[in-house]
This record gives C-alpha cells, sequence and structure tokens, in this order.
C-alpha cells in the first residue's frame, strides 16, 4: 500500500527538497522515523535555527528548501526566523505537525492553533481537508514558495502519514514555469524616461540576485552611478565597480541630498526607498523621477514611483541595454572610505579591514553586527552576489544558522559571518549544528559585551539612562566550544592577523567550523 508519506517523499525527491531541517517534537514522529536513505535529516537545537538554517540552503541553492517544525511550540519558536525569511525573499517549504486528526476536535495535548500563528509572513498556510491531500499540499507549498519566494507552511496533522493513498489526484502542477521574458513594448514608458535623462542613477537592491551580469550591462550604458539600497539583504552590484556608489542613507533628509544630483533614479529589486528612522518631508527633491522595477508585486504596489514595472529584473535589464543608447560614463560619487588606526584596544574597523585584506573575492558573507556595519559597508566590499547577506527584517538571530545552512549548500564556497556577540547570543544553537554536521564555515565574533547599537541610540534619544546592563562576563569561545565548535579567542592586532592568516587560505574546503571570539572597543566615531 503507498501511504500519504510516501507520496509526500515523491513530490520532495521531484523538487529536489531531500534536505529536512529540523528539530523533532511528538507529532512529526511518524514522519520522521524510518526515513529512505536518500532523505538527509540534519537537526539543529531550536526552531529559530531550524529556519534559519533552511534560509541559508535557500540562498545558496536559489531553489526552496524544507524545514519541519513542531505544532504550536516549534512554529512559535520559528515566527520571527519565517519572517526573516519572508523580507530576504527566501524560498521555504514549511511543514508543521498537528495532533491526531481524529480527535481535533476535543482540542487534545498538543493541538496547535496555527493557521495565523505566523501572521502574514508566509506566502501561504494550508490545512489539508483530507490526508489524501497532504502530498498535493506539499507540491502547491512548493510553487507558492517559489512564486512568491517566501515560506509556504503545510500544516499536517501526525496521523496523515500513514493513511493510504491509492488513485489520489494531486491539486498542484507535476511542474509550473514562468517565462522571464519581456515585451520590449511594454518598456517603451520606461525606455523613454532613461533615454531622455540627463543625470540618471540606478539603486540596486536585493531582488537582482542572480542577475548581476544584467545590471552591470545596463548600469554601463546608462554612464551612472550605482547606489546600494539601504538595509537590503542582499547585495545587488559588485561593489568594487568603478561606477558603485555606496549605499544610501535610511532617513528622507540624507536620501532626498544623496539623490538631489539626478533627474531620474531607476531602482532595480529595490523597494522605493527603505528607511529606518522617521524623518519628515518627500523621499526625493523637487524635479527627480523615480522609476522601479521588480519581480515582487507588493513591492510594486507600496513604491510611491512614478513609473513601476512588475517583471524579472534581470530581463528587463538585459532588454533595456540593447534598447538605450550608449552614455558617457559619469564619475561616482561614492564617499571615500576614512581610514582609521589606533594604538589601543582593537575596535571593528581594524577587524573588518584586516578580514577584507584577505577575503576570497567568491566568499559568501553574512553579516549581523548592527553598530559595525557601517565599518562593513565602507571596508568589505561584496564582489559577489552571495558578497553580502544579511537579514533584511533586522531581528537578531539570524547569522549563525544562516551561515550553517549556506555553507552545507555550497561546501567549496567560502562562507564567513561576521557577528557581534549580542547578535551571536539569539542563534548561538547553530554552533552545535555546524560541529556535529561538519560545516566549514567561519564565524568573526565581534565582542563588545553589550548591545553598541541601542546604547548609542538611548543616548541620541535624550531620554534618560537606558536600564539595559553590559555583559561583559559572557565568554563567546566558552560557548562554543561547549557546543563542539572550535573556538579562538583574540586580543590583540597581532593576534588576529595570525589566526586571520592560518585560516584564510584553508577556509573553502574546511570540513569543521571555527569561531574567532575577538574583542572589540566601541567606536565613538559610530552613528547608527
Amino acid at each position: 500500500m503507498t501511504t500519504v508519506k510516501d507520496a509526500v517523499f515523491d513530490v520532495l525527491r521531484r523538487h529536489g527538497l531531500t534536505t529536512l531541517f529540523c528539530n523533532p517534537g511528538s507529532t512529526e514522529v511518524a514522519l520522521l522515523t524510518g526515513l529512505p536513505d536518500d532523505l538527509r535529516f540534519v537537526l539543529a537545537l531550536h526552531e529559530g535555527s531550524v529556519v534559519g538554517m533552511a534560509t541559508g540552503w535557500a540562498i545558496g541553492r536559489d531553489a526552496p528548501a524544507l524545514a519541519v517544525l513542531h505544532t504550536t511550540a516549534g512554529l512559535g519558536n520559528a515566527v520571527g526566523a519565517i519572517a526573516t525569511a519572508r523580507e530576504n525573499r527566501a524560498p521555504l517549504v514549511v511543514l508543521v505537525g498537528q495532533q491526531d486528526r481524529r480527535h481535533l476536535a476535543l482540542e487534545p495535548f498538543l493541538t496547535g492553533r496555527l493557521a495565523g500563528l505566523a501572521g502574514d509572513y508566509p506566502v501561504r498556510v494550508d490545512q489539508p481537508v483530507r490526508a489524501q491531500d497532504v502530498p498535493g499540499a506539499v507540491a502547491r507549498a512548493v510553487h507558492e514558495a517559489r512564486t512568491h519566494r517566501g515560506p509556504a507552511l503545510v500544516v499536517v496533522p501526525l496521523d496523515d502519514w500513514d493513511a493510504p493513498f491509492e488513485g489520489e489526484i494531486m491539486a498542484a502542477p507535476a511542474r509550473l514555469v514562468r517565462p522571464a521574458s519581456v515585451v520590449d513594448a511594454e518598456l517603451g514608458p520606461l525606455v523613454e524616461l532613461l533615454a531622455g535623462a540627463e543625470r540618471p542613477a540606478i539603486v540596486a537592491g536585493a531582488g537582482v540576485r542572480d542577475g548581476w551580469d544584467a545590471l552591470v550591462a545596463l548600469a554601463e550604458r546608462l554612464g551612472c552611478p550605482v547606489h546600494q539600497e539601504s538595509f537590503g539583504g542582499r547585495a545587488g552590484f559588485p561593489q568594487d565597480h568603478p561606477q558603485y556608489a555606496g549605499v544610501l542613507p535610511a532617513d528622507r533628509a540624507r536620501l532626498r541630498e544623496r539623490l538631489a544630483a539626478y533627474d531620474v533614479v531607476l531602482a532595480v529589486g529595490a523597494p522605493v526607498f527603505r528607511q529606518y528612522p522617521y524623518v519628515p518631508g518627500p523621499l526625493v527633491p523637487p524635479g527627480t523621477a523615480v522609476a522601479l522595477v521588480t519581480d515582487d508585486p507588493a513591492e510594486a504596489h507600496r513604491s510611491p514611483a512614478d513609473l513601476a514595472v512588475l517583471a524579472a529584473p534581470q530581463a528587463v535589464c538585459a532588454r533595456l541595454t540593447a534598447l538605450l543608447p550608449q552614455r558617457p560614463r559619469a564619475t561616482s560619487n561614492r564617499p571615500e572610505a576614512q581610514e582609521h588606526t589606533t594604538n589601543g584596544p582593537l575596535q571593528p574597523a581594524d577587524v573588518l579591514r584586516e578580514l577584507a585584506l584577505r577575503l576570497p573575492a567568491d566568499a559568501a558573507l553574512i553579516e549581523e553586527t548592527p553598530s559595525a556595519r557601517p565599518d562593513l559597508h565602507r571596508l568589505v566590499p561584496a564582489r559577489t552576489s552571495l558578497g553580502f547577506l544579511s537579514a533584511a527584517m533586522g531581528g537578531l538571530g539570524f547569522a549563525l544558522p544562516a551561515a550553517v545552512g549556506l555553507k552545507m549548500a555550497l561546501p567549496d564556497r567560502p562562507v564567513v559571518a561576521v557577528v557581534g556577540d549580542g547578535s551571536a547570543l539569539y542563534g548561538l544553537h547553530a554552533l552545535w549544528s555546524a560541529a556535529h554536521y561538519r560545516v566549514g564555515a567561519l564565524f568573526v565574533v565581534l565582542a563588545n559585551g553589550r548591545y553598541a547599537i541601542m546604547d548609542r541610540l538611548a543616548e541620541q534619544h535624550g531620554g534618560g539612562k537606558a536600564p539595559w546592563p553590559a555583559f561583559d562576563e559572557i565568554d563567546m569561545g566558552a560557548l562554543a566550544r561547549s557546543l563542539g565548535c572550535p573556538a579562538v579567542t583574540i586580543g590583540s592586532h597581532a593576534e588576529l592577523t595570525a589566526a586571520l592568516d592560518d585560516i584564510m587560505p584553508v577556509l573553502p574546503g574546511r570540513d569543521s567550523p571555527l569561531l574567532l571570539d575577538v574583542a572589540v572597543a566601541v567606536d565613538p566615531r559610530f552613528q547608527p
């Protein structure tokens, strides 16, 4: 007899979802016991790490990843990570266990009220009416995750897995094809706007993904500066390119000042425009037209642009390059990097400068160090589409598990996570998975023993003394070693360079993780 579980396994194989990231519970035992040899089980010690590792895997493979969560507790623990996956546009299929269907009406122990628990962050939540509808729901979740680039949830009662599945129809196509081509005539208004621009600029965002070549060709055709969106989850343009002009400010006053030099601004795969603190006034100065190219309907619908094109950025950029005349290259207005040296304690910029000198060109770098992010943008240019990754949602706990999942997806590629110690504490469980599964990522923890960005924001707010204490008694290296992850404690410039010189040449093929616990002082120049 073919069971629902057998049919679901066939769906997973068809779509390449043969790695299961999971923290198991009783409602998933029927699914997980006796897994076929071609399905790989990866244990994480917390559901945030389950979804974070799956997110890194999905980004690395640019394909859906599979996570399995345990009813209310598991889904509840993972909601923040699910929100991050949605904002980072990572396609996930998430199976959520539920109590036995035969007595759900009585609400037995571990019954989950699951439909709305993750809010609006999933692209779809499906609770199949019959056990026999589960395989089709999983297949549809794959398509929904790919189409909307986010997490799609399927809630499955524990007794469904052993139910018969004979001659049933799956309510989902076996394959779904989405043509990426665009029609030249539909690009007419955008061609006219850009052809008539005297001082154009581009804002590149995470939605460009692997379409860098097409965007570079368009930027070189227009001869214009290219800015990176602020607080984006991924670099959208090579940051060592001569036309790269830096990261946009995240408040309206400075944004208007930065964009005042342009009469047309084209945002590609980026929102118009991501902000952080509220500042009154328009986003752009009078006389500056804004156009948007995105494949995200929500991004297109909410952006206050003069013109929005809803289509694949790579395809649009390729056609625009063919349709627009060649322009002379303008001089980039990228801010000059300010060199900073210190004879005192290590500061984040010192660490990032030494890292940048040794980082391989193809390295994937995941950032989660809010107080050092400006220095990272300034000192460590992203040279590939994975050269800068971050949690676009802004919540902490992303970098460590995402780095583990990314390195599992790309085992031959160097993967580095640069993380503050406060951020690392949110996802520390992932170090056990990295050690157990021999995942050779490098974790660089900038340890200042406090929430530095919160301290500075409190100072700027001027509302009095902040109530949160420092936590400088925490030993990040010891915590890592307790989870089986090798660690090196670093307190001086010489120790830092020696450690980086040792690890960087062997990082691409390394099969065990390493954490560098680097003691840093808070940079007094930092402005969030």
